[in-house]
């Protein structure tokens, strides 16, 4: 009966790590460029100790894998928005200074003129972060080039590249969330920069690219998880009352 009692409040606890995966997976719906990443699962692991050797309790496994399953493409008609095709991925610079990654592709300039995307995250040029020269119109081509063209000169202007986007594609190649929330290569020291393959990274200019996190996919599992929670709390009062019970039954009459 103690076992049935242990099993069932260790597996309300090691499921709580996969509500809350879902809970954020739900926060992130609309979150520009999010990618879900947490897999999680329960595997019967044998308690030892004092005890029967029958005595088995679910334990949580995680993986922490980028998924690159691709969100829905909106067409924004802005000159300086960018979604990352296929297996793509952006360089930015992370808050602590390392290189990192994402797919959030909506860019602007702040006023350090300095090219950023919509978290804040700095935006990498082959030769360091990208700088915007005041007053210039943005324009940005599929292979990632930034050209800017003058828009008070009169007349048909040539358009000036100015930089190009440090695009990378991971195919093949396992990416981890740091706790910044960008992108790094598993099993591998942060910072660590991708080399080109033949896959030629694009973009599609003029776009975002939204979750791939299915709402209606995360909560029919969280409605799972409500279900099963109800189950063991039920569990344990049923083993509550048989076992008061069993007490009242080896009482001296």
């Amino acid at each position: 009966m103690d076992r049935l009692v242990f099993t069932s409040n260790a597996t309300i606890r090691e499921q709580s790590t996969a509500r809350q995966v879902l809970v954020n997976d739900l926060s992130n719906v609309s979150t520009l460029g999010f990618k879900s990443s947490y897999d999680v699962a329960l595997q019967s692991i044998k308690v030892s100790g004092a005890g029967f050797d029958t005595r088995f309790q679910a334990q949580t496994v995680s993986r922490d894998v980028i998924r690159m399953d691709p969100g829905s493409v909106m067409a924004t008609g802005r000159p300086m928005d960018v979604a990352m095709s296929g297996t793509t991925v952006l360089t930015v610079q992370a808050p602590n200074g390392d290189l990192a990654f994402t797919r959030r592709g909506d860019l602007k300039v702040n006023i350090q003129g300095q090219l950023e995307n919509g978290s804040g995250h700095l935006v990498l040029g082959e030769g360091g972060p990208i700088a915007i020269p005041p007053g210039l119109m943005v324009s940005i081509n599929p292979d990632g080039s930034i050209f800017a063209r003058d828009p008070a000169v009169v007349g048909p202007a040539a358009d000036v590249l100015i930089d190009r986007l440090r695009l990378r594609d991971v195919t093949g190649v396992s990416l981890g969330r740091r706790a910044d929330g960008l992108y790094k290569v598993s099993e591998k020291p942060d910072g660590t920069d991708l080399a080109l393959n033949d896959q030629l990274p694009q973009v599609i200019p003029q776009a975002l690219e939204g979750s791939n996190v299915s709402a209606i996919e995360a909560m029919t599992r969280l409605i799972d998880h409500s279900r099963s929670f109800e189950t063991q709390i039920r569990i344990i009062k049923e083993m509550k009352g048989l076992d008061e019970s069993g007490s009242s039954m080896m009482k001296a009459a």
